[in-house]
This record gives structure tokens, C-alpha cells and sequence, in this order.
């Protein structure tokens, strides 16, 4: 019978401590995020590209790289599979021949944190754990609460009062405890922090479980199946706690590991951020490897509103390991991006996935970025799911009987 998964154990990357997968297990007794080892020696002999192509295309067709070792456990809605198409027009614009956006928006709960959410709750159930708890900008609570209502594991959220109205709706619905607080991520976080403390509930904030990062990886996986087995130029990522771009890297070593792409050259990773909240950036540019929380955070990409990651040293580590950078992007840049992607090239995607646009075009006019190369911009989610985003002004208002003409349009 072939192995489900080839999972080994969990592993600090700071201190090197080992743990046990089978076991629940949260941060390392040094404080670090745990992250997942496999044994990719022996996934080799029964894991090869030539099988996946006989997949569906969602992301358990990686189930060997993933945690999940019994796939009676696996806790589904079809996620993954999301569309890696070229920009030919908005790319003339930038001045960029091959630009592409991996859009996520495109996927159950309608952001990438489904993939997370999958995975997540897939192991979660796996260890026995039936109530969990976390804090979330949003769209991670929304899918956590979804896939948690399908695991029959109930879901404690607490969430800034200024999420986004749908994500709060998409808790409320699944059943989830929901929770809103006046004030930021970090705010809710220590609410979760007294919650488990007090109560031993299973932990899910970011990268405080190890699993969530292994349901982004496929991200990385995808992007590279999806050009055919090579690595593009630059993927750029929109950087709040930093699982995604954590998650990418991770893809990509497993992936030189497991001898599918060459070792050597990466893609420059880019961890973009928003001008009103940018702590990555601003280590990046001083060459740290740790962040510094950053004061009174504010952006319309409320995603990547996340003063200080818990995983920030992951993130700069991705980014420093492939000659990549961090950007800061202007609010007005954002909501000019959005509004490209969906004008010239018919997107509507989020104002966190315009980020990256932004950076793109920024990066290319400070030749960073060169006209030949393949850049990929990952879109994390609907657009529709922040309709604050976008002003409707100038619309006419016809009366009953009125009609236009096409001069008038």
C-alpha cells in the first residue's frame, strides 16, 4: 500500500528542538513556530511529477508532502487548482513581458486562506482537537470557521470590529463563536492568548500550530507545475503574518529536495507591504532579521495590517536566501492597481492581491525588475469581498422612459 504521507516530525528553526507530529504540539519551548519535516528520501521512490499529472487538480494531489496521514481525515471543499494566467496588457503598461498573477480568489471562502484552513483543520481533527480558537484580520477566521463546521470542531473567532463585513458574516453563518474587537490583530491575539491559556483550547493564531503553513506551500507547488517544472524570475507576495511567503519558500527547497527543480537558482522572493504598515520593510532595509512592531498601523489592505509577526524571521530569512526584497506600497498605489487589474484585464481582485501589482510596476520603473522577466503577483483573494474599496462616483440616473444613447457613454 502506498504511504498517504511521508511526514517525519516537527522541527524549530531556531533552535533546532525536534517534536513529535502525532502529538498536539504549538510553539517550540524556546518560542519559535514549529514547521513540518518529511522524509523526502523516501517520498522520492513513490512521489514523481509523472503521477501527479494523473491528479485532480486540488491541492491533497501533494498529499505526501503533506501532514495529514490518514485521508479519512482530510476535511475538503475541492481547494486549490487556482489559475496561473498571463497579464498581456495591464504587463505592456509596466513594462514587463511576462507578468502573471496566481489568482487566488478563485477558491472556496474566496481567498488563499482556504488552502491554510485545509490542512490546518484536516490535522486538527487528525489529533483529536475539538474546539479551536484564533485571531484573524478576516478572511483567515472566515475559512477557519467553514472548514472547522465541516470537521464538526467548533471555532472560536475574534476579529477587529473593522474586518471586513463578509468575513464576519461567513463566521456568523458556519456556526462559528464570533468575537469583534475595538482594535487590531494583536488585540484580538491576546484575547485568544487568555482563551487557551485558561481553557487549553487548541491554539490556531498564526504559525502557532505548525500546519497552516503546509496548506500555502501548495502554492509554490502550483506555480511551478504550472510553468511546466521551472521556477519564474519573481513572485511577489503580499507580507501580514507572512505564512504564504513562508510557505513558498518551504515549496520551493522541498522541491529541489525532491529533484524536480534544479538546486541554485530561486525565484526573488518579494514580501510587499502597505506604506502604513510595513515592519518587514523596514527591517529588510536595515538588514535585520527581525521586525520591530510597528505603531499605529493602518491600510485599506486590511490583510496585511499586522504590526508585528509572530514568523517575521521566517519572512526575512525567504527573502534575504533569494536575493529578493521588501516593498512599501502607497495607499493610493493599491487602490490604482485594483483598479487596472479589473479595467485592462477584467480582475476584480483585493486590494492586499493589488499590492503586489503595485510593487511590480514600481519595481520594474526602479529597474529591480527587468522587461524579459517572468514575474508572478499573487492575488490572495476576491475582490468583492472588500466592496469598501471602491468609491462609485460620476454614475447618471435615469427616470423611467429615459433612454441613452451611444454618444452619451
Amino acid at each position: 500500500m502506498t504511504q498517504f504521507s511521508f511526514i517525519s516530525h516537527l522541527e524549530c528553526p531556531k533552535c533546532n528542538e525536534r517534536y513529535e507530529e502525532n502529538k498536539i504540539q504549538q510553539l517550540c519551548k524556546c518560542g519559535s513556530p514549529l514547521l513540518v519535516r518529511y522524509d523526502l528520501e523516501k517520498a522520492k521512490k513513490s512521489f514523481s511529477k509523472e503521477e501527479l499529472s494523473k491528479r485532480p487538480k486540488n491541492l491533497w494531489r501533494y498529499h505526501e508532502v503533506l501532514p495529514v496521514k490518514n485521508k479519512e481525515h482530510i476535511v475538503s471543499l475541492g481547494e486549490g487548482g487556482t489559475p496561473l494566467q498571463p497579464f498581456t496588457i495591464l504587463g505592456e503598461k509596466y513594462g514587463l513581458e511576462n507578468l502573471h498573477i496566481k489568482d487566488e480568489g478563485i477558491i472556496p471562502t474566496g481567498s488563499f486562506k482556504t488552502r491554510g484552513a485545509s490542512v490546518g483543520v484536516s490535522k486538527a481533527k487528525e489529533l483529536g482537537v475539538t474546539r479551536l480558537a484564533m485571531p484573524t484580520n478576516g478572511n483567515a477566521g472566515a475559512a477557519w470557521a467553514l472548514y472547522a463546521s465541516k470537521a464538526n470542531i467548533q471555532a472560536t473567532i475574534v476579529m477587529p470590529i473593522d474586518a471586513p463585513l463578509i468575513t464576519r458574516k461567513e463566521v456568523y453563518i458556519a456556526g462559528g463563536d464570533l468575537h469583534l474587537i475595538n482594535g487590531l490583530i494583536s488585540d484580538a491575539g491576546k484575547v485568544v492568548a487568555h482563551l487557551v491559556r485558561e481553557e487549553g483550547i487548541y491554539d490556531a493564531s498564526t504559525l502557532k500550530e505548525p500546519y497552516r503553513i503546509e496548506g500555502k506551500k501548495t502554492m509554490g507547488y502550483e506555480i511551478v507545475e504550472q510553468l511546466g517544472w521551472k521556477v519564474p524570475d519573481v513572485i511577489l507576495y503580499p507580507t501580514g503574518g507572512g505564512v504564504g511567503i513562508i510557505g513558498i519558500y518551504k515549496a520551493l527547497l522541498e522541491m529541489q529536495e525532491l529533484g524536480w527543480i534544479e538546486k541554485g537558482k530561486l525565484p526573488r522572493l518579494v514580501a510587499v507591504q502597505a506604506e502604513g504598515c510595513a515592519p518587514i520593510v523596514e527591517a529588510w532595509k536595515k538588514g535585520e532579521k527581525e521586525s520591530v512592531f510597528f505603531e499605529n498601523s493602518a491600510t485599506c489592505a486590511f490583510g496585511i495590517n499586522v504590526p508585528k509577526a509572530l514568523g517575521d524571521f521566517l519572512v526575512l530569512e525567504a527573502v534575504y536566501a533569494t536575493d529578493g526584497c521588501a516593498i512599501a506600497v502607497s495607499e493610493n498605489e493599491i487602490l490604482e492597481a485594483q483598479k487596472q487589474v479589473a479595467s485592462f484585464e477584467g480582475n476584480f481582485i483585493c486590494p492586499e492581491g493589488a499590492s503586489t501589482f503595485a510593487a511590480a510596476k514600481k519595481l520594474r520603473e526602479q529597474g529591480w525588475i527587468q522587461e524579459e522577466e517572468l514575474v508572478v503577483c499573487l492575488n490572495t483573494g476576491l475582490g468583492v469581498k472588500y466592496p469598501e474599496t471602491v468609491e462609485i462616483q460620476g454614475v447618471p440616473i435615469l427616470q423611467p422612459g429615459e433612454t441613452i444613447s451611444a454618444k452619451s457613454i
